[in-house]
C-alpha cells in the first residue's frame, strides 16, 4: 500500500484501544501525520497522563513520519473552510485533509462526518 494520512482520530483510535484501532493498525508504517495533528495526538495523550516522551514513542510507533505544516497547506486547510464548516471541522481537521490532497492519498479517520465530504480525496473510516 502506499501512503496513507492519518487524522488524530485515527491515531488516538490505535493508541486508546478504541474501535477502529485495528484498522489504523493495518497501516502502520505507511502512515504519515501532519504536524498539526502530530501536536493534538501529543497533547490529548499528555494531557491525559501520559508522560512527553512516552507520548512522543507512542506517535512515532504509529506515524513515524510527521509532515511539517507549510504554507501552501495552510491555504488549502483555509479554504477548506466553507466545504466544511457545515460539519463542524477544526483547523486540524482541515490540516489533515490539507496534507492528504497535498499527497494524493487517503485519509483514515474516525470522525463520521468526513464520510460526507466532497474534498477531492479518498475519505477512510476506521469504525
Amino acid at each position: 500500500m502506499s501512503g496513507v494520512v492519518l487524522d488524530t482520530s485515527a491515531v488516538l483510535a490505535l493508541l486508546q484501544d478504541e474501535p477502529g484501532g485495528d484498522v489504523v493498525a493495518e497501516v502502520i508504517g505507511v502512515g504519515v501525520v501532519s504536524a498539526v495533528n502530530s501536536a493534538e495526538v501529543l497533547t490529548k495523550l499528555i494531557r491525559d497522563g501520559m508522560p512527553p516522551a512516552e507520548a512522543k514513542m507512542a506517535l512515532e510507533f504509529c506515524a513515524p513520519v510527521v509532515i511539517a505544516f507549510d504554507s501552501e497547506q495552510a491555504e488549502v486547510a483555509a479554504e477548506l473552510i466553507r466545504l466544511t464548516q457545515p460539519f463542524g471541522l477544526s483547523l486540524g481537521d482541515r490540516a489533515c485533509l490539507a496534507l492528504a490532497i497535498a499527497k494524493g492519498a487517503p485519509v483514515y479517520t474516525a470522525d463520521r462526518a468526513w464520510s460526507e465530504l466532497a474534498v477531492g480525496v479518498e475519505v477512510r473510516l476506521v469504525r
